[in-house]
């Protein structure tokens, strides 16, 4: 599961959870943020100065500050490094929740799929394992073939 994934889980389970509600909300506010305000949100859940977070990276202080204004992109380099930091995926910086998450339809068959029993589970993730593996082999066969031509 990925950190996307991961989040959704943590929402549901803390939502269900009458009490425990507090980490959904600021989930919640950072799906629907920029990546300038991403970034300022969650290295200070962190508790990094923008300088702490510049050295934990790898990259000057002045290049964080200009990321975090919207002045500047990060390369793709050092967004992997800030992910890494910031224990996130590149996509959950990057990317709009409707951009990144699965369809409704999807959304309605992984949530019928998690109330089903572990081994029950395990022979749906198997077979749509080997039948991305499938895929997968026929598009890297099929390009091969294409360039031999």
């Amino acid at each position: 599961m990925d950190y996307y994934g991961t989040y959704l889980c943590i929402c549901r389970q803390q939502d269900s959870k009458p009490g425990v509600s507090m980490m959904a909300p600021l989930i919640r506010s950072l799906l629907m943020m920029s990546l300038s305000t991403r970034l300022i949100s969650l290295r200070k859940e962190k508790g990094l100065t923008q300088q702490q977070m510049a050295d934990a990276i790898g990259i000057h202080v002045n290049s964080l500050k200009k990321y975090e204004a919207g002045q500047a992109q990060p390369s793709l380099d050092a967004l992997k490094k800030i992910a890494l930091a910031l224990h996130v995926s590149t996509d959950f910086l990057l990317f709009e929740t409707h951009e990144r998450g699965p369809t409704d339809d999807w959304n309605l068959q992984l949530e019928a799929i998690s109330q089903m029993p572990d081994e029950e589970q395990m022979v749906i993730r198997e077979v749509l394992e080997s039948l991305i593996i499938k895929y997968q082999s026929r598009r890297w066969d099929s390009g091969r073939h294409a360039t031999k031509a």
